[in-house]
């Protein structure tokens, strides 16, 4: 039989001498909170196992509370542990880590909290007995928070409802309401991932990432087909024209703002304002827009990185080119195309950028650029900014693509008989013992790569970016030639970049 927890009635967030932790010995890892369930262990083990991580520098609870992290047990089958879990009212469970002893014993021997592989998971895999109000069984497993633990596949199964939590997401972000966006964006990522359908609210139970809001939402969908909420967003004026406005190359959520408040509604009050003084990349951005603002298919990406792997390695024989983004992912067609270019030879991706520049406007297919100079210096990492612009060489580009140069022709509008189109190309330059991290970070999604580096700050003591991977606990920056170097430093499994569309 398991040991009830014991709450205490008035309790604040935990500090590190509550929640019956002995303070003797120094804590080195202040996010990790382990609770080791007596059943099959006994007493005495659990006593003695409870030292041994104490010494080690973790925080071990003598009490099952909604502060813990980290639930180890040892020889115990999984549905008994979770019923009784569950009849433990904690209101954080969904967000806890049920772990097998194998993943203490790993931490012990590392030192370290290592990271959770779905080996150390206690789950369950079976099915439940139909919920009401589901005509299906219920699927219950683990399923992480972090999405850099699990694998997207290309067919999503609850559509409906990510779409209306990626509107949400958005009409946040055009707001600069940091805190909601990411969680509407975090429960759309886990929807994702899931290999199901979602056909009732209570098979989200145990789902992490899903809050209050986010389970109304669902619940509305599933009774209703559709969101009052979202469809009130998508009619509203506000939302429209800054969602056309930052369609725009070149103006982002403030300048969107602030013409809006000005009482302009359309491209035509814009330009026929006097008063506004358009930058360059915003003059190319309306010069353009019919152009790059239409999706670019994958066989004018791979057109694209014909041109641009001739032009650098007419440059340099030695040189490196690789497509990145969501193109990298398996996607059919983007906003636009990434490139890595580099060198084995040191210092020279310092000049590859403005040659491969001026190798484009002689060929007369730069439309626009914007060059930007490496301001990469290793004594200012690592960043603790997920949004900061890495600091590598970079340019912006908007290329003149002949339709002769794409295998079936262009994705072009009915009726242009133009024979090219205008695309955005960007291109980054990283050294290349700094390659790697630059093709890991530039790969994304957005919302693999930033839980990435919230799992290497949380569960790792590391910080990562798009440079480097920083072992705050060793004081020292650890290297690596591939991104399987850097998923095997976090303690993760290696997800290919097919299975990273979070």
């Amino acid at each position: 039989m398991f040991h009830a927890p014991i709450v205490p009635r008035v309790r604040k967030r935990s500090r590190p001498a509550e929640a019956g932790v002995a303070r003797h010995e120094a804590v080195k890892f202040e996010d990790v909170r382990l609770y080791l369930v007596e059943r099959k262990m006994g007493s005495s083990r659990r006593s003695f196992l409870t030292q041994l991580a104490r010494t080690k520098g973790f925080i071990v609870d003598d009490i099952l509370s909604d502060v813990v992290t980290h639930v180890v047990s040892e020889d115990c089958e999984a549905p008994s542990l979770w019923t009784w879990l569950k009849e433990c009212g904690l209101r954080n469970l969904p967000n806890m880590h049920v772990l097998d002893i194998s993943w203490f014993t790993d931490s012990m021997r590392e030192g370290r909290p290592v990271a959770v592989e779905t080996r150390h998971l206690i789950q369950v895999c079976d099915t439940l007995p139909t919920l009401p109000g589901c005509s299906t069984p219920t699927p219950v497993a683990r399923v992480s928070q972090y999405a850099c633990q699990r694998r997207t596949t290309t067919e999503n199964n609850n559509k409906i409802l990510t779409d209306a939590f990626e509107v949400l997401a958005e009409s946040y972000e055009l707001n600069q309401l940091e805190g909601p966006c990411l969680a509407f964006r975090r429960a759309a990522s886990v929807l994702k991932s899931l290999p199901w359908a979602v056909q009732c609210l209570g098979a989200t139970q145990g789902l992490p990432c899903l809050g209050e809001h986010t389970k109304a939402l669902i619940e509305e969908i599933l009774q209703y087909g559709h969101s009052f909420e979202v469809e009130k967003i998508l009619s509203d004026e506000r939302y429209q024209t800054l969602k056309l406005f930052t369609s725009v190359f070149g103006v982002g959520p403030k300048t969107a703002e602030k013409w809006y408040r000005r009482g302009l509604r359309s491209f035509s009050d814009i330009l026929a304002e006097p008063s506004i003084q358009l930058n360059r990349m915003q003059q190319s951005g309306f010069l353009h827009y019919g152009d790059i603002s239409r999706a670019v298919s994958k066989a004018e990406a791979r057109a694209l990185g014909n041109i641009i792997d001739e032009a650098v390695h007419a440059i340099t024989p030695d040189g490196i080119l690789a497509l990145t983004g969501g193109f990298r992912r398996g996607k059919e067609f983007g906003h636009d195309v990434d490139f890595i270019v580099t060198t084995p030879e040191q210092g020279k991706e310092e000049t590859l950028l403005p040659n491969i520049i001026d190798r484009l406007k002689e060929q007369g297919i730069l439309l626009y650029s914007d060059y930007q100079t490496s301001t990469f210096d290793i004594s200012k990492l690592p960043s603790h900014k997920f949004e900061a612009m890495d600091h590598f060489a970079k340019c912006f580009l908007i290329l003149r693509l002949e339709g002769s140069l794409v295998d079936r022709g262009l994705n072009s509008t009915e009726g242009d008989s133009r024979g090219w189109r205008a695309v955005r190309v960007d291109l980054v330059s990283p050294p290349m013992e700094r390659y790697a991290y630059a093709l890991l970070g530039w790969t994304g999604s957005r919302q693999f790569e930033r839980d990435l580096r919230r799992f290497a700050r949380l569960e790792q003591h590391m910080l990562l970016d798009n440079h480097a991977l920083y072992d705050k606990t060793k004081k020292e920056f650890l290297a690596a030639t591939t991104e399987r170097d850097i998923f095997a430093h976090l303690g993760l499994e290696y997800i290919e970049p097919w299975q990273r569309n979070a």
